[in-house]
């Protein structure tokens, strides 16, 4: 698949977009999968290798280069007052695997595509702009998200995340090291809130609200707080043909009974609370051989925190009862806890400006997904504009958004980071 030609067969090109485009296109093909999806997992190869050409871009670009201890890259638009706080921009470039080609990619390269243009239109901001592509986003690595924009706002240190380990059973120091980063000097990677002036993140919505409502971009108003419960459930490993059905103890069976139940959970506590089972490892895996033991991960999330944590009390409480109810041990323990994200009322109305300049309604929605976002706006003033995406479909490779929709939201952040960067 030619992703090039996919995005610019159906634009019009009013404005040239041909670079943007381009850059798509070469990201899609580092760690490109037989469904035309793309596997870059965070601290591979592949990852490595799109970082490499992201510098190369930002330098072409006219930015100053730089790659922290954890993996975080930027690229820094000198403004005109040096001293003043800067304004942030752009998300992250790995994926999950076989995920698609915008999920953090349309942040990142709608960002360095501002920054681009206003050093080729000799526009000198009044704050400094910089273009950020966040580590490990995805969690895909360790099964523990958004690790990159954690270190920068000093959430996460090296002893927080000693316990860290990879399908592999690598640790965070050695994969880092293979990677050719210090983990020793992660501690470098924080910076000062007061250093930044504001975040915007341009994403894909990963959802159909934009596309039912028949806009190409919308105003996000906050961000759904994920939980990651790791689970291990324990039995009795024995031969399938031999043990008879009263006599099992099935570790796979309760497992699979406790996620047939957790479809029904979440709508008892909140109509926007959501819980998912998409990681599922079974030992010993033997087509003739009863399951002993079932490792699972419980991704569950809510835009009101005190629904979600009451949700994942009754997830425990379940668990325990099956478990018990079949002669089971389970263990329920949380990877990952983060709280609810408000977006920023100033950026929110700066976006809201932007948007409308476009002749488009303002509208707003809420994020059910996780991003860089919620952990920077906890600190420093955060907003985020959604583009359309195909269908909702996302983490896959049928994820899409139209050059056009892009377009747009590349107009808006343009606007929102001038109103931002012109501050003093």
């Amino acid at each position: 698949m030619n992703l090039f030609a996919k995005l610019t067969e159906s634009y019009d090109n009013k404005t040239n977009l041909d670079r943007l485009a381009s850059r798509f296109h070469a990201l899609s093909e580092i760690g490109a999968t037989p469904d035309f999806g793309a596997t870059r997992v965070a601290y591979s190869p592949e990852d490595r290798q799109a970082k490499e050409l992201l510098k190369g871009w930002m330098r072409e670009a006219g930015l100053r280069v730089r790659e922290d201890a954890v993996g975080n890259v930027f690229g820094l638009l000198e403004g005109s007052r040096p001293e003043l706080p800067i304004v942030l921009a752009g998300s992250h470039i790995d994926t999950v695997p076989n995920g698609g080609h915008f999920d953090g990619v349309a942040g990142v390269l709608t960002a360095l595509e501002v920054a681009q243009r206003w050093k080729e239109q000799g526009y000198a901001p009044i704050r400094g702009l910089e273009v950020a592509a966040f580590a490990d986003e995805e969690g895909s690595r360790f099964h523990a998200s958004l690790t990159g924009s954690h270190f920068m706002m000093g959430e996460l240190d090296l002893e927080a995340v000693k316990h860290y380990r990879d399908d592999d059973g690598l640790g965070f120091e050695e994969v880092l090291r293979a990677d050719g980063l210090d983990a020793a000097r992660a501690h470098e990677a924080a910076r000062k809130p007061d250093e930044l002036h504001g975040y915007v993140e341009l994403h894909i919505e990963q959802g159909q609200v934009l596309e039912k409502q028949g806009l190409p971009v919308g105003i996000v108003n906050g961000i759904a707080g994920p939980a990651w419960l790791d689970m291990r459930w324990t039995g009795r490993a024995s031969h399938a043909g031999t043990t008879p059905m009263g006599m099992r103890s099935d570790a796979l069976a309760g497992a699979g009974e406790f996620v047939a139940v957790l479809d029904s959970l979440p709508e008892a506590f909140s109509p926007t609370a959501v819980a998912t089972v998409g990681k599922f490892d079974v030992y010993p895996n033997g087509s003739n051989v009863i399951p002993g033991e079932v490792k699972l991960v419980v991704d569950v999330r809510d835009i009101d925190l005190g629904s979600r944590d009451r949700l994942i009390d009754e997830i425990v409480r379940v668990a325990q009862e099956i478990a018990a109810r079949r002669g089971l041990q389970v263990s329920c323990d949380v990877n990952i806890k983060i709280d609810p994200t408000p977006m920023s009322p100033l950026l929110m109305a700066c976006i809201r400006q932007a948007v409308e300049r476009e002749g488009l309604p303002a509208f707003e929605l809420t994020s059910g997904a996780g991003h860089d976002a919620m952990v920077i706006g906890r600190r420093v003033p955060t907003g985020m504009i959604f583009v359309r995406c195909l269908e909702g479909i996302s983490h896959n490779p049928a994820e899409w958004a139209s050059l056009s929709d892009l377009a747009v939201g590349l107009r808006v952040l343009d606007d929102t980071l001038k109103q931002l960067a012109s501050s003093p």
